[in-house]
């Protein structure tokens, strides 16, 4: 490359600025919670790095850590780590304004001559050789709206102008202007400043080329020294942002009024330093020749050139903008906080996890106790945003320490209904969620209805069959057996995913319930119709032929549901469990969920035993499915089941079924009036009959190999 032969005025690349959503963060914070109404000028540090990239320049960065912190006191300069290769630190100011009014009315060009008098006072008074960052000195004005969390602000990067302005003799790339052993010394003197941490973030020093070709990097203060030995090169570095080939960055103006002050040189050898990939790049770096001239008392004290550096917003004079709303608002800046656990999961360990399906998911949670509270939390946990509760129990006394959902106050004035007080502290935790709370019976087997109650109790069964038709998920949390049974019926006949978690004193059940016994092709045909979401109407629409349908919480019962509430001492109408038995089962419960939604046959999938042969389960995503888990806190161990749809089940057999399908209503109401109506229906009855009728012969012989049989 030839360098240029005529004489044409110097002209700079100029600053560009880049502000980190984290600079705006802590600015609202501060403003909040320190500044208030003061709008007094506040200590900031930009940050920037010599050019990496031959296409690209660095920026003037603002960080989180530009600003004081919210602890301190007073508006101080945090304390930045120096020695980092990677940043260089520039004094700032920061002018934030309390109205937009003020912010356009601000005296600009005042207030970047007070900056450039700064410089010039650093120059003169030798603070700029000791700490040579001041001469990157800039300015920010600023206002910030934190009504609707947008921001106006515009960047100043003052220059001191050089009258008459210097001119360019030559410009070309470094690589060019020195010799093979000059060159090979200057990168290992580079690369040696860079790397060390008392000299990494200096950004202007001077380079000095003995007659042996050696090189060596100083500081500015170190000029006297190095003006003394004769026969040396000398040029005046600086950690060049720019990229462009023909223009030095905006640094070197400031740096050619320093040396035109205190060092009356009117030739300036000046090298533009850039890097690729954290090393010396000459073929990228520039050296130049410039001109200068001291202008008319320059070397006074008093004097002050003139100065520019106001950023160009797309070529115009105009301050930038930039909207935060959806991430500084406090109520989307929790979503973005609750997904973020999610979207890291898909990183690393869960690439398929579909974040979009899972907020869309629509599930109804029957119970809003001990068990509910804890499945609430943790579907929310797993991105799951639209939860229907259901219960007609008021908060008690004895609640609020085991149903995480509930507070003292709930229980004040005869207690608020757990349906709607789970939602006010759903929408207290994350105030984004779509809850909705129902207070409703289920209508029970073995809970005969009077005569004058018949239509309220139709009514509920109604309105619980419309409330699962319009969700995707049911969960059964329920206390008693019996409430279970019309949820199930109802799962069945829809084919929707149905979760169960029941507690015993230190026992649990979790299962998930199979699919209806008529999800052939025509009713899953109808489920994906209806369901509100794409990825969940591909849940489960692959017929297994040949498998055996799951079972449901029913099909292992010989016996109806009935009523288990009746008679019953205190300690058996309360559901008296080890305390931390239930955020167990609600865990695996949603797990158990999540697991079906990652599974490709859904709700069809076959149930894995943990250990089991079964090669496809271990190559799921999350693991093995499993139907049934058991657990147990007496011997802290847990298994997994599984267990087949039987004909006889009186929830979800096909009999059943196609009962409540034909007769609708009348045979719910005659279900629940009648306990031996579904016993007689399925014929459990007469296999009651039929198993009693045996004689069973017992072998009263002895022998002594039986003595250790038990």
């Amino acid at each position: 490359m030839e360098g240029s032969s005529g004489k044409s005025i110097l002209q700079f690349a100029p600053f560009q600025s880049s502000v980190d959503e984290g600079f705006w963060h802590r600015l609202s914070s501060l403003k909040l919670n320190k500044f208030g109404i003061d709008d007094s000028p506040i200590p900031i540090t930009g940050f920037y790095a010599p050019c990496s990239h031959s296409q690209v320049s660095n920026h003037l960065t603002l960080l989180a850590e530009s600003l004081p912190s919210d602890s301190s006191e007073e508006s101080e300069v945090p304390e930045i780590s120096r020695g980092n290769r990677n940043r260089c630190s520039a004094p700032g100011i920061l002018y934030n304004t309390n109205t937009v009014e003020r912010f356009h009315g601000l005296d600009k060009q005042g207030l970047l001559k007070a900056e450039a008098q700064k410089i010039w006072e650093d120059i003169h008074n030798g603070r700029a050789l000791e700490d040579s960052s001041v001469l990157s000195r800039f300015l920010l004005i600023s206002f910030a709206d934190l009504k609707k969390w947008s921001f106006h602000y515009w960047f100043a990067f003052p220059a001191l102008v050089l009258d008459p302005p210097a001119t360019l003799v030559d410009l070309r790339p470094a690589s060019q202007c020195f010799s093979l052993e000059e060159a090979e010394s200057l990168s290992a003197a580079f690369n040696e400043w860079r790397n060390s941490s008392l000299t990494a973030d200096v950004p202007f020093f001077l380079v000095q080329i003995d007659t042996n070709s050696h090189a060596t990097i100083k500081h500015l203060k170190d000029w006297e020294t190095c003006q003394s030995a004769d026969g040396h090169k000398l040029l005046f570095g600086f950690y060049d942002p720019c990229h462009l080939p023909n223009n030095p960055g905006w640094p070197l103006r400031n740096f050619l009024a320093l040396i035109c002050s205190r060092w009356d040189i009117k030739s300036v050898h000046f090298l533009c330093y850039r890097e690729n990939r954290g090393f010396a790049d000459l073929g990228l770096s520039l050296v130049g020749e410039a001109l200068i001239t001291v202008p008319q008392g320059g070397r006074d004290h008093p004097y002050v050139p003139n100065a520019v550096g106001w950023e160009l917003n797309k070529g115009r004079k105009i301050p930038r903008g930039i909207s935060l709303a959806k991430s500084m608002d406090p109520t989307r800046l929790a979503i973005s906080a609750a997904d973020l656990n999610l979207k890291l999961m898909r990183w690393r360990a869960l690439p398929s996890l579909n974040l979009n399906s899972l907020s869309s998911l629509k599930c109804l949670l029957l119970g809003a106790g001990t068990l509910g509270c804890q499945v609430a939390r943790t579907l929310m946990a797993w991105g799951v945003r639209r939860i229907t509760l259901v219960d007609n129990g008021r908060v008690a006394m004895s609640n609020p320490l085991r149903q995480s959902l509930y507070t003292l106050d709930d229980c004040l004035n005869g207690g608020e209904f757990k349906a709607t007080a789970a939602v006010n502290s759903l929408k207290r935790i994350f105030p984004a969620v779509e809850a909705r709370g129902v207070v409703m019976a289920i209508p029970m087997p073995g809970h005969p209805v009077p005569s004058q109650e018949e239509q309220t109790v139709l009514n509920d069964c109604r309105s619980l069959h419309d409330l699962i038709d319009s969700h995707d998920v049911v969960f059964l949390l329920t206390d008693t057996r019996e409430s279970r049974w019309l949820p199930s019926l109802l799962c069945a006949n829809t084919n929707k995913i149905t979760i169960t978690a029941a507690l015993g004193f230190d026992s649990f059940l979790v299962m998930r319930h199979g699919a209806g016994p008529f999800s052939s092709s025509h009713d899953s045909k109808a489920e994906a119709a209806n369901s509100l979401s794409a990825d969940m109407s591909n849940l489960g629409l692959t017929d297994r032929d040949g498998g055996k349908r799951l079972g449901c919480y029913f099909c292992n019962d010989v016996v109806a549901p009935i009523d288990s509430t009746s008679n019953r001492t205190l300690d058996q109408q309360c559901t008296v469990t080890r305390p931390g038995l239930a955020p167990i089962a609600s865990a695996l419960a949603v797990e158990l969920l999540v697991g079906i939604l990652h599974h490709p046959h859904g709700i069809f999938a076959e149930g894995d035993v943990l250990n089991s042969s079964n090669s496809e389960s271990s190559e799921q995503p999350l693991g093995i499915l499993p139907h049934q888990i058991r657990g147990s806190l007496a011997q802290f161990s847990q298994m997994t089941l599984v267990g087949h749809s039987s004909d006889s089940c009186t929830a979800c057999c096909s009999t059943v079924v196609s009962e409540y399908r034909k007769r609708g209503m009348e045979f719910i109401l005659q279900a629940i009036n009648h306990p031996t109506y579904l016993e007689d229906l399925t014929g459990l009855t007469e296999l009651m009959k039929s198993a009693s009728s045996f004689e069973l012969d017992w072998d009263n012989g002895t022998d002594e190999d039986d003595d250790d049989c038990v």
